[in-house]
């Protein structure tokens, strides 16, 4: 039996997480997981699974109360809580659910530790891709994804031979705004950017398919993933995220993950290595899909996602952080009234553009210069 711990279990994906590893309770165990600030859920999560042995809580007023109530469980909290579980406990399994780049650390600890990542935190490939594919080059870990789009991709090379590959696509939805007119975006609302036409998220992740730049994360995740170049990381616009994403091979077929926007499916698939999903469909093109409509993405209308492209041409890894630690702030500042759907766009770039080169080798450094570019843009807000 897999001893996993979840990180993240307040939020969808956790919740979703947790179904699963309900379903497959012979398989897996629970030994540990972390909440943030939804601490209610702690009580109803030990009841579905006796086994966890250890808890992270944001909230430090509460971790006292529930050391009371639980005596045989360790409960961490505080900046190193997380860290100090993930030492704490002996694991097969991380999913990480996290929201944000407090995701990258348990990232980088998981596989140095050689265990195996079930990835959901976009901000760990995004600002520290560099770091993982050296550890995973040097035989540490093992990523399984969890988003959709990179489930699919998975599924989909692994029916080929890499060299057959001509390209890979990545579905977008376009998000709440996708019937929006450039003169109307600068009057969108907090409420109207978070009303997804197909998928149910996070707040945070929602905006991001709103402004596109969750596409962009995406690019770069599929970059650090799967090897492949830039030039052949293509993005189509799909209205009904039923083309989760596809391949397209040499000879012009296509294979295609193909389902209703469920994330069950895709922690299912990572938990299980691959083993338990459904089939790739193979297809000449794609009109003979009679209930799927796609649309040419041109990048130039969607500036998030030609800037993350930018970042990654420039080929230096600090851009990715200062554009991850940009958005997270300006985001909450849109969120929070503080700032209009537009300056979420023109800050980023702003912010993004006026750093150069910085030293991002380690954690520690990447850190630090997230708190950098943190700092000057809330000056923005």
């Amino acid at each position: 039996m897999k001893k996993v711990i979840l990180l993240g279990a307040s939020g969808s994906i956790g919740e979703q997480s947790l179904d699963i590893l309900e379903k497959y309770a012979r398989d897996f165990s629970l030994i540990a997981f972390s909440v943030g600030k939804r601490y209610q859920v702690i009580d109803i999560i030990i009841k579905r699974f006796p086994s966890v042995k250890a808890i992270y809580l944001i909230n430090d007023d509460k971790k006292a109360e529930f050391e009371q109530k639980y005596q045989g469980i360790a409960f961490f909290s505080r900046q190193n809580g997380i860290k100090n579980l993930l030492n704490y406990c002996d694991f097969d399994i991380v999913i990480n659910a996290l929201i944000g780049f407090v995701g990258l650390e348990p990232s980088l600890i998981t596989l140095m530790k050689n265990k195996t990542l079930c990835l959901a935190n976009k901000e760990s490939l995004v600002t520290g891709g560099h770091l993982i594919r050296t550890l995973l080059k040097e035989g540490k870990g093992e990523i399984f994804p969890i988003d959709s789009e990179h489930v699919a991709i998975s599924k989909c090379l692994a029916k080929v031979k890499r060299k057959d590959v001509k390209e890979i696509v990545l579905t977008a939805s376009g998000g709440a705004l996708r019937n929006i007119s450039n003169d109307e975006l600068k009057n969108v609302t907090p409420e109207l950017a978070l009303n997804h036409p197909t998928w149910k998220m996070g707040k945070k992740i929602t905006i991001d398919s709103a402004t596109l730049m969750n596409k962009g994360f995406e690019i770069v995740e599929a970059y650090y993933l799967f090897d492949f170049p830039l030039d052949k990381i293509k993005v189509i616009l799909h209205d009904e995220s039923l083309v989760h994403s596809f391949v397209v091979l040499n000879d012009g077929m296509i294979i295609a993950d193909y389902g209703k926007p469920d994330m069950h499916a895709c922690i299912e698939y990572a938990l299980t290595r691959g083993e338990k999903c459904n089939e790739v469909i193979y297809l000449k093109d794609l009109s003979s899909l009679n209930d799927c409509h796609f649309h040419q993405f041109n990048i130039d209308n969607y500036p998030l996602v030609k800037l993350a492209e930018k970042c990654l041409s420039y080929n230096y890894p600090s851009s990715l952080v200062a554009l991850n630690a940009s958005d997270e702030v300006f985001v909450e500042a849109f969120l929070e009234g503080k700032i209009t759907y537009l300056d979420i766009i023109e800050n980023i770039n702003k912010i993004v553009l006026g750093f150069d080169s910085e030293d991002v080798s380690s954690f520690e450094k990447i850190s630090t210069f997230d708190q950098v570019v943190r700092k000057k843009s809330k000056k923005l807000c």
